[in-house]
């Protein structure tokens, strides 16, 4: 009866929570609001409305044994890259998904200056830019093949993409993967960089590091 109660404590007691906020930017229209609806709720409408300055969403994902992560996604209005507030809502983010229509050609064009206007307005404590994933969306609506996106990405600093479909529930789970992999690696740096002799960080263990197939653009 002496030794009861002196073992390890529970594994789940010994779970890390780290929060995440998500970006989601992209030109009026691209389906940023039905992309976080299908992702965090596994709903689609086509009738959502406009969203007005930003709206939230929180998605809880049980990352590995040791982890869990909560990702808080800011839907970011489609014009407020022409106001003065995307300082504000992108302040401490860590990671952006970044969106075009495919069957959109200016919402293509919108890209480098969403890209642009977030590098401009936040970086990580590095100095390095925050992560930020292509997503070449509403592909169930495209009769032809996208052009290919790897030549882009890797010009213009983004960790991959991926053609989504909200409607269809294409390649989001896969998008968000890829985003949160990389936001695991960029902490884990800093980590490193503040106690030089660690080596990982709790939560980013080996089994992550195996997923981390988005670090050069893919599909």
């Amino acid at each position: 009866a002496a030794g009861r109660g002196s073992g390890p404590p529970p594994a789940a007691a010994m779970q890390q929570e780290l929060l995440f906020k998500v970006l989601v930017i992209g030109d009026l229209g691209v389906g940023k609001t039905s992309i976080i609806k299908r992702y965090v709720h596994q709903i689609f409408s086509q009738h959502y409305r406009a969203t007005i300055g930003v709206d939230f969403a929180l998605k809880v994902l049980q990352w590995d044994n040791d982890t869990v992560i909560r990702l808080q996604l800011w839907d970011i209005a489609g014009q407020e890259r022409y106001g003065n507030m995307t300082r504000v809502y992108y302040r401490e983010a860590v990671g952006a998904l970044v969106v075009f229509d495919v069957t959109r050609a200016s919402t293509f064009d919108a890209v480098l200056k969403w890209k642009a206007d977030l590098d401009s307005k936040v970086t990580l404590n590095h100095g390095r830019p925050v992560p930020a994933v292509l997503l070449a969306n509403k592909s169930d609506q495209l009769a032809s093949q996208p052009p290919k996106l790897d030549s882009f990405c890797r010009e213009n600093g983004f960790v991959g993409w991926f053609e989504t479909s909200a409607k269809e529930n294409t390649n989001i789970e896969e998008a968000a993967r890829c985003l949160v992999e990389h936001i695991l690696r960029n902490e884990e740096s800093l980590v490193a960089e503040r106690e030089p002799g660690s080596l990982v960080l709790s939560g980013c263990t080996a089994t992550t590091k195996e997923h981390l197939s988005c670090s050069s653009c893919s599909k």
